[in-house]
This record gives structure tokens, sequence and C-alpha cells, in this order.
């Protein structure tokens, strides 16, 4: 690569760490333009774990835009389904998970094995997952609701 095409390979990385991963405004950017498309980007892709994750975006109703922005700000997306579950996990652990989303996770959990890294994978063997009270068991690739979250 030449350097002039080594500068501006770094340039784009850089405003791109700047709109989905909270990094540095890069120099000669405006910054009002920038932040409004990294809100714009915010809003993409909330909507994208929203479809994935339809009962954690209902569970958190009005609140799902700022909590879902608040939660990916300064993360780089994993895709919807990982950002999902990745959020569905945090508010899990700070005791802010919505019943009807603690459904949706145990239910996710006992399907298929996640360690926050890898893409998620079929579970193979019985499984049990438990959030919020919420308890789902797989058996033979079958997933069952056995007790709803505490409401």
């Amino acid at each position: 690569m030449t350097g002039t095409n080594h500068e501006l390979a770094d340039r784009q990385a850089a405003l791109v760490s700047a709109l989905v991963a909270g990094g540095p405004l890069p120099p000669g950017f405006a910054a009002g333009p920038v932040e409004a498309a990294r809100r714009a980007l915010l809003r993409k892709r909330g909507g994208e774990v929203a479809r994935h994750w339809p009962l954690l975006a209902a569970g958190l109703g009005a609140d799902w835009p700022a909590a879902f922005a608040g939660w990916a700000a300064g993360r780089p997306g994993n895709g919807s389904l990982r950002d999902g579950w990745d959020l569905a996990r945090t508010l899990r652990e700070r005791d802010a998970l919505p019943p009807v989303a603690a459904e949706e996770l145990a239910m996710r959990e006992a399907a298929a094995r996640y360690d926050g890294r890898q893409t998620p994978r079929p579970r193979r063997l019985p499984a049990v997952a438990r959030a919020g009270g919420a308890v789902a068991v797989q058996l033979a690739g079958r997933v069952r609701l056995l007790r709803p979250a505490r409401r």
C-alpha cells in the first residue's frame, strides 16, 4: 500500500471508530455531523437488535431507544443477535431485565450456547436456563418455558 493509501485507510478507520466504537473525533471532521451520523447509526443498530429480540425491546417499551443507545455507545457491534444477548445479560446482572425479556433470554440460553465472544451455537444436549425467575428447558431440540418470570 502506498503512503497516501495507508493514510486514507488510517483516516477511514479513525472515522469508523468515532462513528461506531466511541473513538475520538478524527482531525478534519466537524463534530456536529459526525455526532448526528453516530446517533443515526445507533438508532439503526437498535432497530436491528429489536427485530432479533422483540420481547427485550417490548419489555423496555419507550425506554428501549435510550437503554440500547446507552449500552451500545462506545461498543462496536457484534451483530444484532449477539448485541441483544449481551444487552439482556447486562440488564439481568443489574436486576433491570423486564420479565418478558427474562423469558426470551432463558429460551435463547436453553436453545443455544453463547460465551459472549463467539457466535452462538445450537445445544445438542439437554439444557436448563434461568433468567429473572424464568426457567426454560431444551430437550431434543425443542425449547419450552417451564416457569414464567416474576411479574
